[in-house]
């Protein structure tokens, strides 16, 4: 069961989702500067030539996983890769087992709802890629969410003022925030959360930067690897000249042109229960 944090995160997500609940469905990847469909191994090699590259997710999404794993595994040697799921400052060790190796980490099974992501981390492990940690501190987290952005640490408060949120992107974090918690976050709540969540993206965007990879790989959910207000945004402000694909994991076959992606891969999609159900609204107090 995934827990508060982790249903907000799959809740931002492309709004694209065409509630396909068949396996069979064909996977489609638009390149949505030109509008055309490309194929795996365009987008591959794309990525190949690419400093950074950010895969998104939707949580529960399976089919994104199984995706992901092969294809960061086909990225081969001097691929590396910074994972969401753990935090950051963590590398996973050596091992044979995908799980112990990832619990050994810091790896909340539980939370993450193993084994979901099993098909993302074994054919990056078992290819012998680096994996490492790209999240901010959850205590951290907690006490920027509940203080705003004066709980930023001191070396984060610059950084972070000199890559702002344009008007639209803040309006449209703000919205996901919104719709992420069901509508239940209260207003005066929403600009400690923002803070929160740009707290996290730079620590990932951080992570990926310093990690000495090409590729340097995230994965994360969608909310965090958008143009306009992820870790993708921070990079582009950080290092201007780094090509860099940000590439959101959507589900049916139709696409909105105006994602904040450089490209959007969709594939099947789950049956899902109604996750707003039983949460309760998020005031201040």
């Amino acid at each position: 069961m995934l827990t508060r944090r982790h249903l907000l995160a799959s809740l931002l997500a492309p709004a694209v989702t065409g509630c396909a609940h068949r396996a069979d469905v064909p996977d489609r990847i638009i390149d949505l500067a030109s509008g055309r469909d490309i194929d795996r191994a365009e987008l591959l090699a794309r990525a190949r030539a690419a400093s950074f590259v950010l895969l998104g997710e939707q949580h529960d999404n399976p089919h994104h996983h199984q995706r992901r794993g092969a294809f960061i595994a086909d990225l081969g040697p001097g691929t590396v890769v910074v994972a969401e799921h753990l935090a950051a400052g963590i590398r996973v060790a050596a091992g044979a087992d995908t799980r112990s190796r990832l619990l050994a980490a810091g790896f909340d099974a539980r939370a993450w709802g193993w084994p979901l992501h099993e098909a993302l981390f074994a054919p990056v492990l078992n290819a012998g890629l680096p994996l490492l940690g790209g999240n901010a501190a959850s205590d951290l987290v907690r006490k920027v969410a509940r203080e705003g952005p004066s709980a930023w640490p001191a070396e984060w408060q610059p950084r972070l003022a000199a890559a702002p949120l344009d008007p639209a992107a803040q309006a449209a974090l703000d919205r996901n925030l919104v719709d992420g918690h069901c509508g239940h976050l209260s207003a005066s709540r929403v600009p400690a959360m923002r803070a929160a969540q740009r707290l996290r993206d730079a620590s990932m965007a951080q992570a990926l930067a310093g990690c000495g990879g090409r590729p340097a790989v995230l994965v994360a959910g969608n909310g965090h690897v958008r143009l306009d207000h992820g870790a993708a945004q921070l990079l582009r402000h950080w290092q201007p000249a780094a090509p860099l694909l940000a590439v959101g994991l959507g589900e049916g076959s139709d696409a909105e042109p105006d994602a904040p992606y450089t490209h959007l891969w969709l594939t099947a999609g789950v049956a899902r229960e109604d996750p707003c159900k039983g949460m309760r609204p998020m005031s201040r107090g």
